[in-house]
């Protein structure tokens, strides 16, 4: 069991597919596929489900797992020996649901820290647990819980989300809106998994409704020129509200309690952390999300 067998079995575990596998690793199906069948005749049992589709099986999912931490380890140490023998600080490798509401610190870190190389990873919340306790990565910022142990956080922001209207809509000129008042609306919003997605049919669920999305958007930044374009509604944090100069919108508080979100930094409570990514954490959990400058700049 070498770790080049270990490190492919984690891409078709990832991808659930030989073909597109084969392609990632730049190998041969058909060798790929020897690798995988002699790794389950090591351990004596199926990793995968081959009835039809091919599917990790609850086996292979906990195997999975010690691999991500074994592999992790080793990525580890060799990081920290490379920080130990160098005269730099390494690199930190940073995930998160959308940069957008990250560019001010990323921006300040860069201009105090030039040497320093970071790595920026999107990711869905519900892949960071994981991928935090495989080190794959360092920190992850999300805008939605991520509950799951072995991971330490801290809390960035607490903020309403409202309604975001062109300015010439009808709702435009109200100061808040009910939910059930936008049964009918048509909206723009991000795919499924994302927290603003999430928050939509979250906050209609909860009063047996079902959004009427008229779009889905994998490009986040062209959410609110859509809505100002006309062709619908939408939700918007207070801090992009802010931030939003290009695109004029009107925005409505929501009259709910849930209508809000959390931007939370995780880490791994017992990774060991670079001088890149320690740096990296104290200038995010610094920031002042409501000026857009470091805490130490006020006063």
């Amino acid at each position: 069991m070498d770790l080049n067998t270990l490190r492919q079995f984690l891409v078709v575990a990832r991808l659930e597919h030989l073909s597109r596998a084969a392609d990632e690793l730049r190998v041969a199906q058909p060798s790929l596929s020897r690798t995988i069948a002699r790794l389950e005749s090591e351990l004596g049992t199926a990793l995968f489900d081959r009835s039809g589709r091919l599917r990790l099986n609850d086996t292979g999912k906990l195997f999975r797992g010690y691999v991500e931490r074994s592999l992790g380890e080793l990525d580890a140490g060799r990081r920290a020996v490379a920080e130990a023998t160098s005269e730099g600080v390494g690199t930190v490798r940073l995930a998160s649901e959308t940069f957008l509401t990250l560019t001010g610190p990323l921006a300040a870190y860069k201009r105090a820290h030039p040497t320093i190389e970071v790595g920026l990873h999107w990711m869905p919340a519900e892949d960071m647990a994981r991928r935090l306790r495989a080190q794959d990565v360092d920190l992850c910022v999300a805008s939605q819980p991520i509950h799951a142990e072995g991971l330490a956080a801290t809390q960035l922001l607490d903020e309403p989300v409202g309604v975001a209207t062109p300015l010439d809509h009808p709702l435009a000129g109200r100061t808040s809106v009910g939910i059930d008042e936008l049964a009918d609306q048509p909206f723009i919003t991000a795919r499924q998994g994302h927290w603003q997605r999430r928050l939509l049919d979250r906050l209609f669920a909860a009063r047996g409704l079902t959004p009427k999305i008229v779009c889905e958007s994998d490009e986040h930044s062209a959410i609110a020129d859509l809505i100002s374009a006309g062709l619908g509604i939408g939700l918007i944090p207070a801090i992009a509200r802010r931030a939003t100069t290009r695109a004029p919108l009107a925005w409505i508080a929501v009259d709910s309690p849930d209508c809000r979100r959390a931007l939370t930094l995780f880490w791994g409570a017992d990774s060991h952390l670079s001088t890149a990514a320690r740096l990296m954490r104290t200038t995010i959990t610094g920031w002042n999300w409501i000026t857009g400058e470091p805490q130490e700049r006020l006063g």
